[in-house]
């Protein structure tokens, strides 16, 4: 997410990183989230498990302000390729804390602000090492795992999943979701 921090900041946007480790509890990501947010209304962007750990943390703390949010590639619904991957002994020691995140579930924004998805479309990446995923995905996350009801608005881009947070493009659309609640 530097390379998105540093467009967002070549915009005139504040930015600061959040770092997490998929390897800690869910829990434990969300009380730093929390902490990091300091009872600021702030635009949120999110990438991967960093976009589900801010839908979770809006999701189930409606006292937590905020305004516009953007999710990258997050897979809220459940992670097909993280089940699949967590099968092995190398993959449930690197997904760690927050492998059960990746369960089949519903998503739901019922928030009043804004909240856009950005879904990539091209097939590519580590993900396909462990066989092709069913249905439209970016190579690591099914385009269905990131439908939220309720969402503001979605767009598709033709990127990879890993691509998402350093296009150009989708630094664009993200920028204007943040600006004016669309990607119009």
């Amino acid at each position: 997410m530097a390379v998105m921090a540093w467009r967002l900041r070549r915009a005139g946007f504040e930015t600061r990183c959040f770092t997490y480790s998929g390897r800690d509890s869910l829990e434990a990501n969300l009380e730093r989230l929390a902490r990091s947010i300091e009872g600021r209304a702030a635009h949120l962007v999110g990438h991967s498990l960093g976009g589900v750990l801010v839908y979770d943390l809006l999701r189930h703390r409606a006292s937590i302000p905020c305004a516009n949010v953007v999710l990258l590639g997050a897979p809220v619904r459940g992670c097909f390729a993280g089940r699949r991957f967590g099968t092995r002994a190398l993959g449930r020691w690197m997904l760690g804390g927050c492998a059960p995140r990746w369960r089949e579930r519903d998503a739901t924004w019922r928030r009043r602000e804004p909240l856009g998805v950005i879904a990539g479309t091209r097939v590519f990446g580590l993900a396909r090492a462990l066989g092709s995923l069913p249905g439209e995905n970016d190579g690591v996350v099914r385009l269905e795992e990131t439908t939220i009801e309720g969402m503001s608005e979605r767009v598709l881009v033709r990127e990879p999943h890993s691509m998402l947070p350093v296009s150009a493009d989708v630094a664009h659309l993200v920028q204007q979701f943040l600006r004016r609640g669309t990607f119009a």
